[in-house]
């Protein structure tokens, strides 16, 4: 299992750098290709199918690599994990990108830091947050208001059971990379990314076929624009994002780690802006800036008691 940073030996600053620059960007512009992706294919078949081809590609190269398969306890933790962090945190996102824009749902991610520092308090995971921490949680929070407002202005949070799921998702995703630290794992973090993608992909595929969605495409009707997104978020979100993900929790505190949810929603909205051509007014500018200080905030807290 990811081991806790004061256990082992300082990963290079410039590796830690690359995978957060991995978590902020390449994420960010996912929620973009996930909106593409359920144009044209049911959501929890897409992530399923995403998850299952990103994960086989992963295990089949830790064991290429000489890992071992995994044991059954191994197994045990990563099907929690991924039922928690794949299932249900990506089931329900996909889910909603049907209803609601991808900006809102990046934005409605932002929670994410807040439920870790409460659910590390309540599960006695940590000490109490630095202060400063605190006021980046915050100020994070009025860093997504600014971006939020014009979209509830304009009636784009009108689907409350939607935007509802995002934010299940956040409690599912907190939850999931809590756990994460408990269970057994792998050593390795490319397995263990590989073994949760396989277990939560599996268990997506299972829920996508129960509910119906097999018809959806077998008809045909899948469009060669949701074929490409499918296929940046098997490569770029899943194998590459993902993995930069576990391997980050295992090496840095998890309020720096989730910091990815505040970068996200200004990425999203920049990619929206140069991909899909929509417009950034002033609030966005104001925006990036305060998010970008609670990020720096967070980041510069000092890290304390057991979340390390």
């Amino acid at each position: 299992m990811p081991h806790a940073a004061g256990e082992r030996a300082s990963p290079p600053r410039a590796l830690v750098v690359a995978a957060f620059a991995i978590l902020y960007v390449v994420w960010g512009s996912t929620y973009l290709a996930i909106r593409y992706a359920v144009e044209t294919m049911p959501p929890l078949l897409m992530a399923g199918t995403r998850f299952l081809a990103a994960g086989a590609v992963l295990y089949a190269w830790a064991v290429a690599r000489g890992r071992r398969l995994g044991s059954a306890a191994e197994w045990r933790g990563a099907t929690l994990a991924g039922l928690l962090l794949i299932s249900a945190a990506y089931g329900l996102v996909s889910w909603a990108e049907q209803r609601i824009s991808s900006g809102l749902a990046a934005l409605l991610v932002a929670s994410v830091p807040a439920w870790m520092l409460i659910l590390e308090r309540v599960t006695g995971e940590g000490e109490r947050p630095a202060p400063l921490a605190i006021a980046g949680v915050v100020l994070g929070f009025v860093g997504q208001y600014i971006l939020l407002r014009p979209e509830l202005a304009r009636g784009a949070s009108g689907d409350l059971l939607a935007a509802g799921a995002v934010l299940l998702s956040n409690v599912a995703w907190a939850v999931g990379s809590l756990a994460s630290r408990r269970v057994k794992l792998p050593d390795s973090p490319l397995l263990n990314t590989a073994m949760q993608m396989l277990a939560g992909g599996a268990v997506l595929v299972a829920l996508g076929l129960a509910v119906g969605e097999g018809p959806r495409v077998a008809g045909g009707a899948v469009s060669a624009r949701s074929i490409a997104a499918w296929a940046y978020l098997v490569v770029a979100g899943s194998m590459l994002a993902y993995t930069a993900y576990v391997w980050l929790l295992g090496v840095t505190t998890t309020a720096r780690v989730t910091t990815y949810a505040y970068v996200n929603p200004v990425v999203a909205v920049l990619v929206g802006w140069l991909v899909g051509g929509e417009a950034v007014g002033a609030h966005t500018v104001v925006a990036t800036v305060v998010i970008l200080a609670a990020v720096l905030m967070i980041n510069l807290a000092p890290a304390r008691g057991a979340s390390r």
